[in-house]
């Protein structure tokens, strides 16, 4: 029975080094532990390739109300909250809004630029396939959503699909141009 549970724990670290893009024993330990991010705090800043291979840089959008999204070409939902996020994509300028979509396929552009003409999706689609931005923004599930001001604090934390179209995700983003 020892033995037993000693080979399940085993295969458990297995996977967690495979499920974390294979990361040394000290990458493991800095995400041990970690909660995520809170809200009213800044947002962690990352760098993030996008579809073309351009860095897009979180910290560059400081002055935008930013809505960013942790979503995959497989999750259902998140399938369900693009179109959504399209329209409300072109309600605002960008000038004062954007969309950062953080697509946490391991395959990368090869499933997610189909996934975006497919579904005409005209907003930045970042790459996180070894999901540390994930992580560091403590976001568990899929899809995951939060909104940073034009300061870059987190201000929101939504978890699941949303209609991102519906008069109240307007009036949400409204609200944190007018802070």
């Amino acid at each position: 029975m020892m033995m037993l549970a000693f080979a399940g724990t085993v295969v458990f670290l297995m996977i967690a080094l495979v499920g974390i893009g294979g990361a040394a024993a000290p990458d493991i330990l800095s995400v041990v532990g970690r909660n995520g991010i809170k809200l009213c705090v800044p947002a962690p800043n990352f760098q993030l390739p996008d579809l073309n291979g351009h860095l897009v840089t979180l910290s560059d959008l400081r002055g935008k109300v930013v809505l960013l999204n942790f979503w995959a070409t497989w999750c259902g939902p998140c399938r369900v909250e693009m179109p959504a996020m399209e329209q409300l994509y072109h309600t605002f300028v960008r000038e004062d809004f954007e969309i950062l979509a953080v697509s946490i396929d391991a395959q990368g552009m090869v499933v997610t630029r189909p996934f975006q003409q497919e579904y005409h999706l005209t907003f930045p689609i970042l790459h996180d396939p070894d999901y540390r931005v994930g992580l560091t923004y403590g976001a568990r599930s899929i899809p995951m959503t939060f909104l940073v001001d034009r300061q870059g604090v987190v201000r929101h934390q939504i978890f699941g699909a949303r209609d991102w179209g519906a008069s109240e995700a307007r009036q949400l983003v409204q609200m944190l141009m007018k802070s």
